[in-house]
Protein backbone atom coordinates (compact mmCIF):
# COMPACT_ATOMS: atom_id res chain seq x y z
CA UNK A 1 0.00 0.00 0.00
CA UNK A 2 2.83 2.41 0.80
CA UNK A 3 4.16 2.06 -2.74
CA UNK A 4 0.81 3.12 -4.19
CA UNK A 5 0.43 6.00 -1.73
CA UNK A 6 3.84 7.22 -2.87
CA UNK A 7 2.88 6.91 -6.54
CA UNK A 8 -0.33 8.82 -5.85
CA UNK A 9 1.65 11.60 -4.22
CA UNK A 10 3.89 11.84 -7.28
CA UNK A 11 0.85 12.01 -9.56
CA UNK A 12 -0.85 14.69 -7.47
CA UNK A 13 2.25 16.87 -7.31
CA UNK A 14 3.46 16.60 -10.90
CA UNK A 15 0.17 16.41 -12.84
CA UNK A 16 -0.12 20.18 -13.33
CA UNK A 17 3.55 20.71 -14.11
CA UNK A 18 4.96 20.19 -17.63
CA UNK A 19 7.30 17.41 -16.52
CA UNK A 20 5.09 14.46 -17.52
CA UNK A 21 3.51 13.01 -14.40
CA UNK A 22 2.81 9.92 -16.49
CA UNK A 23 6.50 9.54 -17.29
CA UNK A 24 7.49 10.04 -13.65
CA UNK A 25 4.87 7.62 -12.28
CA UNK A 26 5.69 5.04 -14.97
CA UNK A 27 9.37 5.31 -14.14
CA UNK A 28 8.69 5.01 -10.39
CA UNK A 29 6.36 2.04 -10.98
CA UNK A 30 9.08 0.35 -12.99
CA UNK A 31 11.69 0.70 -10.25
CA UNK A 32 9.26 -0.14 -7.43
CA UNK A 33 8.38 -3.34 -9.31
CA UNK A 34 4.65 -2.69 -9.28
CA UNK A 35 2.76 -5.72 -10.59
CA UNK A 36 0.59 -3.78 -13.04
CA UNK A 37 1.76 -2.33 -16.35
CA UNK A 38 3.57 0.99 -15.59
CA UNK A 39 1.73 2.94 -18.31
CA UNK A 40 -1.66 1.60 -17.18
CA UNK A 41 -0.84 2.40 -13.56
CA UNK A 42 0.14 5.96 -14.46
CA UNK A 43 -3.05 6.49 -16.45
CA UNK A 44 -5.20 4.99 -13.67
CA UNK A 45 -3.75 7.38 -11.10
CA UNK A 46 -5.01 10.26 -13.21
CA UNK A 47 -8.46 9.48 -11.78
CA UNK A 48 -7.42 11.10 -8.50
CA UNK A 49 -6.34 14.34 -10.14
CA UNK A 50 -9.40 14.14 -12.40
CA UNK A 51 -11.55 14.37 -9.27
CA UNK A 52 -9.48 17.38 -8.21
CA UNK A 53 -10.18 19.09 -11.57
CA UNK A 54 -13.88 18.26 -11.30
CA UNK A 55 -14.24 19.76 -7.84
CA UNK A 56 -11.93 22.76 -8.34
CA UNK A 57 -13.68 23.83 -11.56
CA UNK A 58 -17.13 22.80 -10.35
CA UNK A 59 -18.80 26.07 -11.39
CA UNK A 60 -17.27 25.90 -14.87
CA UNK A 61 -18.49 22.33 -15.37
CA UNK A 62 -21.94 23.34 -14.12
CA UNK A 63 -22.11 26.12 -16.72
CA UNK A 64 -21.17 23.63 -19.44
CA UNK A 65 -23.90 21.21 -18.34
CA UNK A 66 -26.44 24.06 -18.37
CA UNK A 67 -25.38 25.04 -21.90
CA UNK A 68 -24.14 28.48 -20.84
CA UNK A 69 -20.80 28.16 -22.64
CA UNK A 70 -21.48 26.46 -26.00
CA UNK A 71 -18.14 27.60 -27.48
CA UNK A 72 -16.18 25.79 -24.76
CA UNK A 73 -18.42 22.70 -25.11
CA UNK A 74 -17.64 22.60 -28.85
CA UNK A 75 -13.95 23.22 -28.18
CA UNK A 76 -13.73 20.37 -25.65
CA UNK A 77 -15.69 18.05 -27.94
CA UNK A 78 -13.19 18.61 -30.76
CA UNK A 79 -10.10 18.29 -28.55
CA UNK A 80 -11.45 15.10 -26.95
CA UNK A 81 -12.32 13.51 -30.31
CA UNK A 82 -8.91 14.28 -31.79
CA UNK A 83 -7.11 13.18 -28.61
CA UNK A 84 -8.84 9.79 -28.64
CA UNK A 85 -8.24 9.26 -32.36
CA UNK A 86 -4.52 9.98 -31.91
CA UNK A 87 -4.02 8.68 -28.38
CA UNK A 88 -5.51 5.18 -28.70
CA UNK A 89 -3.16 3.83 -31.42
CA UNK A 90 -0.19 5.54 -29.73
CA UNK A 91 -1.15 3.89 -26.41
CA UNK A 92 -1.37 0.47 -28.07
CA UNK A 93 2.01 1.05 -29.67
CA UNK A 94 3.93 2.11 -26.54
CA UNK A 95 2.06 0.20 -23.82
CA UNK A 96 4.72 -2.48 -23.43
CA UNK A 97 7.71 -0.30 -24.26
CA UNK A 98 9.64 1.33 -21.41
CA UNK A 99 10.27 4.97 -22.29
CA UNK A 100 12.30 7.39 -20.18
CA UNK A 101 11.76 11.14 -19.79
CA UNK A 102 14.09 12.35 -22.55
CA UNK A 103 11.03 13.69 -24.38
CA UNK A 104 10.92 16.39 -21.71
CA UNK A 105 13.50 18.21 -23.82
CA UNK A 106 10.88 18.60 -26.55
CA UNK A 107 8.39 19.99 -24.05
CA UNK A 108 11.04 22.35 -22.66
CA UNK A 109 11.83 23.84 -26.05
CA UNK A 110 8.12 24.08 -26.88
CA UNK A 111 7.52 26.08 -23.70
CA UNK A 112 10.42 28.39 -24.45
CA UNK A 113 8.80 29.06 -27.82
CA UNK A 114 5.49 29.59 -25.99
CA UNK A 115 7.08 32.21 -23.75
CA UNK A 116 8.72 34.03 -26.67
CA UNK A 117 5.65 33.77 -28.92
CA UNK A 118 3.24 35.16 -26.32
CA UNK A 119 5.52 38.05 -25.53
CA UNK A 120 6.07 39.19 -29.10
CA UNK A 121 3.06 37.97 -31.11
CA UNK A 122 1.00 40.81 -32.56
CA UNK A 123 -1.46 40.02 -35.32
CA UNK A 124 -1.27 36.23 -35.29
CA UNK A 125 -4.77 34.79 -35.76
CA UNK A 126 -6.02 31.20 -35.63
CA UNK A 127 -9.60 29.94 -35.56
CA UNK A 128 -10.91 28.13 -32.49
CA UNK A 129 -11.55 25.02 -34.59
CA UNK A 130 -7.92 24.83 -35.75
CA UNK A 131 -6.75 25.58 -32.23
CA UNK A 132 -8.89 22.75 -30.85
CA UNK A 133 -7.52 20.32 -33.46
CA UNK A 134 -3.91 21.29 -32.66
CA UNK A 135 -4.45 21.09 -28.89
CA UNK A 136 -6.30 17.77 -29.17
CA UNK A 137 -3.56 16.32 -31.37
CA UNK A 138 -0.86 17.32 -28.86
CA UNK A 139 -2.87 15.91 -25.96
CA UNK A 140 -3.27 12.62 -27.84
CA UNK A 141 0.49 12.35 -28.33
CA UNK A 142 1.02 13.02 -24.61
CA UNK A 143 -0.03 9.45 -23.81
CA UNK A 144 3.68 8.77 -24.42
CA UNK A 145 5.46 8.78 -21.02
CA UNK A 146 7.91 11.66 -20.95
CA UNK A 147 5.89 13.95 -23.22
CA UNK A 148 4.06 16.30 -20.87
CA UNK A 149 0.30 16.60 -21.41
CA UNK A 150 0.00 19.93 -19.62
CA UNK A 151 3.12 21.33 -21.31
CA UNK A 152 1.96 20.20 -24.75
CA UNK A 153 -1.56 21.61 -24.38
CA UNK A 154 -0.30 24.87 -22.85
CA UNK A 155 1.89 25.23 -25.93
CA UNK A 156 -1.04 24.54 -28.26
CA UNK A 157 -3.54 26.78 -26.46
CA UNK A 158 -1.07 29.67 -26.33
CA UNK A 159 -1.47 30.01 -30.11
CA UNK A 160 -5.00 31.33 -29.51
CA UNK A 161 -6.45 34.42 -27.88
CA UNK A 162 -6.91 32.94 -24.41
CA UNK A 163 -5.61 34.73 -21.34
CA UNK A 164 -2.85 32.93 -19.39
CA UNK A 165 -5.29 31.82 -16.70
CA UNK A 166 -7.75 30.56 -19.34
CA UNK A 167 -4.93 28.60 -20.99
CA UNK A 168 -4.23 26.76 -17.74
CA UNK A 169 -7.89 26.20 -16.91
CA UNK A 170 -8.79 24.85 -20.37
CA UNK A 171 -5.64 22.72 -20.45
CA UNK A 172 -6.62 21.07 -17.18
CA UNK A 173 -10.32 20.75 -18.12
CA UNK A 174 -9.32 19.09 -21.42
CA UNK A 175 -7.89 16.19 -19.44
CA UNK A 176 -11.18 15.06 -17.88
CA UNK A 177 -12.99 13.35 -20.80
CA UNK A 178 -9.86 11.63 -22.18
CA UNK A 179 -8.87 10.33 -18.73
CA UNK A 180 -12.35 8.86 -18.27
CA UNK A 181 -12.17 7.21 -21.70
CA UNK A 182 -8.64 5.90 -21.08
CA UNK A 183 -9.58 4.37 -17.75
CA UNK A 184 -12.69 2.70 -19.11
CA UNK A 185 -10.38 0.95 -21.58
CA UNK A 186 -7.75 0.12 -18.95
CA UNK A 187 -10.19 -1.24 -16.36
CA UNK A 188 -11.99 -3.24 -19.03
CA UNK A 189 -8.68 -4.92 -19.83
CA UNK A 190 -7.53 -5.34 -16.21
CA UNK A 191 -10.07 -4.64 -13.47
CA UNK A 192 -7.64 -5.87 -10.79
CA UNK A 193 -5.74 -2.58 -11.10
CA UNK A 194 -8.55 -0.76 -9.28
CA UNK A 195 -8.30 -3.12 -6.29
CA UNK A 196 -4.52 -2.80 -6.12
CA UNK A 197 -3.99 0.90 -6.74
CA UNK A 198 -7.02 2.53 -5.11
CA UNK A 199 -4.97 3.96 -2.16
CA UNK A 200 -3.02 6.03 -4.69
CA UNK A 201 -6.21 7.81 -5.74
CA UNK A 202 -6.55 9.29 -2.25
CA UNK A 203 -3.10 10.88 -2.19
CA UNK A 204 -3.27 11.94 -5.85
CA UNK A 205 -6.56 13.75 -5.16
CA UNK A 206 -5.51 15.45 -1.90
CA UNK A 207 -2.11 16.58 -3.14
CA UNK A 208 -3.48 17.30 -6.62
CA UNK A 209 -6.18 19.75 -5.54
CA UNK A 210 -3.70 21.50 -3.21
CA UNK A 211 -1.02 21.94 -5.86
CA UNK A 212 -3.62 22.97 -8.47
CA UNK A 213 -4.82 25.80 -6.21
CA UNK A 214 -1.26 26.88 -5.46
CA UNK A 215 -0.30 26.92 -9.13
CA UNK A 216 -3.31 28.99 -10.24
CA UNK A 217 -2.75 31.47 -7.41
CA UNK A 218 0.93 31.72 -8.37
CA UNK A 219 -0.14 32.41 -11.94
CA UNK A 220 -1.86 35.59 -10.74
CA UNK A 221 1.40 36.96 -9.37
CA UNK A 222 3.69 36.58 -12.39
CA UNK A 223 3.31 37.23 -16.10
CA UNK A 224 2.90 34.39 -18.57
CA UNK A 225 6.36 34.86 -20.08
CA UNK A 226 8.05 34.14 -16.74
CA UNK A 227 5.59 31.33 -16.06
CA UNK A 228 6.39 29.54 -19.33
CA UNK A 229 10.15 30.05 -18.89
CA UNK A 230 9.96 28.62 -15.36
CA UNK A 231 8.06 25.60 -16.70
CA UNK A 232 10.61 25.07 -19.48
CA UNK A 233 13.44 25.10 -16.93
CA UNK A 234 11.60 22.38 -14.97
CA UNK A 235 11.46 20.29 -18.15
CA UNK A 236 15.18 20.68 -18.83
CA UNK A 237 15.96 19.87 -15.19
CA UNK A 238 13.79 16.75 -15.33
CA UNK A 239 15.47 15.61 -18.56
CA UNK A 240 18.92 16.20 -17.02
CA UNK A 241 18.07 14.18 -13.91
CA UNK A 242 16.72 11.40 -16.12
CA UNK A 243 19.97 11.44 -18.11
CA UNK A 244 22.02 11.06 -14.91
CA UNK A 245 19.93 8.05 -13.91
Amino acid sequence: MLKYLFLGALQGFFEWLPVSSEGIVSLASHFLRIDSNPVDTALFLHLGTLLAVTIYFYNDWLKLLKGKNPKLVRFLFITTSISLIIGYPVYKLIKNIFIGNSLLLITGFALLFTAYFNKYKKNFKISNTKLAIISGFLQGLAVIPGLSRSGSTIFGLSLGDFTPREILKISYMMSLPVIIAANILILFQDSSLAFQAWPALITSFLIGITTLHFLLEWMKRINFFKFAVAFSILCFLGAFINFLN
